[in-house]
């Protein structure tokens, strides 16, 4: 019989084999111990031991005697045979120091330069009121959806006022097909009054004033701020939160809590195309169920890298947009973006 093998970390260290060989040392004093008792009490095939039997003559195998047989053979094969190592378990990753941390998001975030240099927000507008607008309806739906429906909606109401004395049915059936058409008609309702009756008609320019308006938090406030009038801000949608936990650069799930950490981790100036970038490889490649690992230029520094497929040829038929050769989401895009322009709202293909 050979002894055990160590074939998972824990389980039977090699301190085990060891003393198996020590205790292998002493099976003669047990069986010289043994072995009268055996005589006195054990039945021979006669039925009783002849009575000038030696004191070493070999034990006949009653159970015990058989049982304590086996641990002399067991400690030679031991001894015979080095026992197997366990196997080592996976290093955990070296707990990263925040200079390093600092340095790898930088470089992710001038990859992601390189790659979108074209980056901008997805929603199509003209002015803070319709970026505002725009954004409220977001929630909960893609952007190609909302851009397919405010080009009736900004017809029907281009200013605050006019949209603060709509009907709720009629703005109701307007931006239904955003989905939760109710909740939306009510919160544009009441922003548009506040805007006309407390800012003169205005998108106020400060976060703070923003945040108070009906359906405004602090995402949609950043979005107004960075797009419409330039002042910095990280916008945490779903893309943008999942990329960066992916990333390690924060485990955080609260919106604002991963904006305050991620913020720390760039110059102020960054803030609002670092959105863009996260946001524009959130939709194109890192997806929620099936990343586009194989395809990824930023592979190499990316922690959760082999979630998704790895292969490259597969990688690629995954991408989505201008990279996978499909639309955009903008009707009216920048002129540097590379992709096509969506098709509006019940255009054939």
């Amino acid at each position: 019989m050979s002894a055990p093998r160590n074939s998972a970390v824990g389980e039977h260290p090699p301190r085990a084999a060891a003393k198996a060989v020590k205790s292998s040392k002493r099976p003669s004093a047990a069986a010289s111990e043994a072995a009268p008792a055996t005589q006195d009490v054990a039945p021979t095939a006669e039925g009783v031991a002849p009575a000038g039997a030696s004191r070493t003559a070999k034990p006949t195998k009653a159970p015990g005697a058989a049982k304590s047989a086996k641990v002399p053979a067991a400690a030679k094969s031991a001894t015979s045979e080095k026992p197997a190592k366990p196997a080592k378990p996976a290093k955990p990753a070296k707990s990263e120091s925040r200079v390093a941390l600092v340095r790898r998001a930088r470089r992710i975030n001038r990859e992601l330069a390189e790659l979108y240099p074209y980056a901008h927000p997805e929603l199509d507008f003209q002015n803070p009121f319709q970026l505002l607008v725009a954004t409220v309806l977001s929630a909960q739906t893609t952007d190609l959806r909302v851009n397919q429906t405010t080009p009736a909606l900004f017809a029907a109401y281009p200013t605050p006022e006019e949209m603060a004395a709509a009907d709720p049915e009629t703005l109701e059936r307007l931006i239904r097909p955003t989905g939760f058409f109710r909740a939306k008609a009510r919160s544009l309702l009441g922003l548009s009054a506040a805007l006309r009756d407390r800012f003169g008609g205005e998108v106020p320019g400060r976060l703070e004033d923003l945040v108070t308006l009906p359906g405004v938090g602090r995402k949609t406030a950043n979005v107004v701020l960075g797009n419409a009038f330039g002042v910095p801000g990280v916008t945490v949608d779903t893309h943008f939160g999942r990329l960066v936990r992916r990333w390690k650069w924060t485990t955080q799930e609260d919106p604002d809590k991963v904006e305050a950490e991620v913020c720390a981790l760039f110059p102020k100036s960054e803030w609002t195309m670092l959105s863009h970038r996260i946001i524009f490889h959130g939709r194109r490649v890192c997806h929620a169920r099936k990343p586009a690992c194989g395809a990824c230029p930023i592979a190499p520094l990316c922690p959760a890298y082999g979630e998704g497929e790895t292969d490259p040829e597969k990688a690629r038929k995954l991408l989505k947009y201008e990279l996978g050769g499909q639309p955009g989401q903008r009707l009216s895009p920048p002129a540097d973006y590379p992709g096509k322009a969506a098709a509006p709202l019940g255009a054939a293909g």
